[in-house]
């Protein structure tokens, strides 16, 4: 713990001294309410290998042509539609969900951010809770930073096990409707209980909101109707460090309890290196262009990784650069389908 401790004492002395871009070159360079916790019903569905309940039918209220700000101030999102998209202004562009773009990204489909809207607009006009704040009033009060964290739901198959997702963006800002969102809403459709984790930029800071958000989900089991057995971590970029880091070290050590390991980690794009013996089996994923995370440096983890004893599985694909996403039309696409399959025989 003492090695621990004295790197999270170093990464707030880099926060309090450098500015976001440079943050993210030193870490990747090289390398709601609580109230209502029932969801309502929805129809069955057959996916590629999971059966599932399916979402309702959107309502096809947005389109491309939807301005950004419409989303965020729709009167069904209440307060949250101001986390659907990065709470920092400047990590974004465009003006409606057809211009959307986001720093450090590429391949954003803005077919999907339209259906990830109207999936949101359909369940929460339905009566659905689809966010949950993982911290109470009081520890919001108490620190103003925690206003913008929370858990939006996107529920498969009551009882089945969940995932939690989260999105990168340096550590600077959080990019869900690309890095996180669509990972959810597919697995979703799987039959599993995604969450996509909105966390307050910083290492220290997201990881303790992982692990917070991780205790929240075991707190409230029941009530969302997840299994918490084997459950998954996934990440893009430095939402991939934060699962890595948070299924290493577990969850206590972030303040979150002590909860059991997670089942699976599944990383994209990320220079992360370290890893234990005792890390849970890991899927990675990352292009061969990327420019920010090398994909050799990549391999070679997952190559020590595996032959340590851990479950492993690599993929770099050839012209992808960073922040890729689903890989939707590109050589990656379907990715997401074998990062399932593989969480999935870890849990047999």
């Amino acid at each position: 713990m003492g090695k621990f401790s004295e790197k999270r004492c170093f990464t707030r002395k880099m926060a309090a001294v450098c500015v976001p871009y440079l943050l993210f070159a030193a870490l990747f360079c090289g390398c709601g309410n609580q109230d209502d916790m029932d969801g309502g019903k929805v129809t069955k569905q057959e996916n590629k290998k999971h059966s599932s309940e399916a979402a309702p039918v959107a309502d096809q209220s947005f389109t491309t042509a939807t301005k950004i700000s419409d989303v965020i101030n729709d009167p069904v999102f209440g307060d949250y539609g101001r986390l659907i998209f990065p709470v920092d202004e400047g990590y974004y562009s465009g003006d409606t969900l057809g211009e959307l773009r986001l720093t450090w990204y590429s391949n954003i489909d803005p077919d999907k951010t339209v259906e990830i809207a109207n999936y949101m607009k359909a369940h929460a006009g339905a009566g659905e809770t689809i966010f949950y704040d993982i911290y109470t009033d009081e520890e919001k009060a108490a620190d103003p930073d925690k206003e913008d964290t929370g858990l939006f739901f996107f529920k498969g198959k009551p009882g089945a096990r969940f995932a939690v997702c989260n999105a990168g963006g340096g550590f600077a800002y959080v990019g869900a409707m690309h890095d996180s969102f669509p990972h959810a809403l597919e697995l979703s459709k799987m039959g599993y209980n995604a969450f996509a984790l909105i966390y307050r930029p910083g290492w220290d800071t997201a990881c303790e909101d992982l692990a917070r958000a991780i205790q929240f989900i075991f707190e409230h089991a029941g009530q969302l109707q997840v299994n918490t057995d084997g459950y998954s971590l996934w990440g893009g970029s430095a939402g991939a460090r934060m699962a890595a880091e948070v299924a290493s070290y577990g969850t206590a050590a972030f303040g979150g309890g002590d909860l059991p390991q997670a089942g699976c980690v599944v990383m994209q794009y990320t220079g992360h290196n370290e890893w234990r013996k005792t890390d849970p089996p890991t899927y990675v994923c990352v292009g061969k262009n990327d420019g920010i995370a090398n994909w050799r440096a990549m391999q070679r983890r997952i190559d020590a990784m595996s032959a340590a004893g851990v479950p492993t599985e690599f993929h770099a694909y050839e012209g992808l650069s960073h922040g890729f996403g689903l890989g939707t039309g590109t050589v990656a696409e379907g990715w997401i389908d074998d990062a399932a399959a593989f969480w999935e025989k870890q849990m047999k």
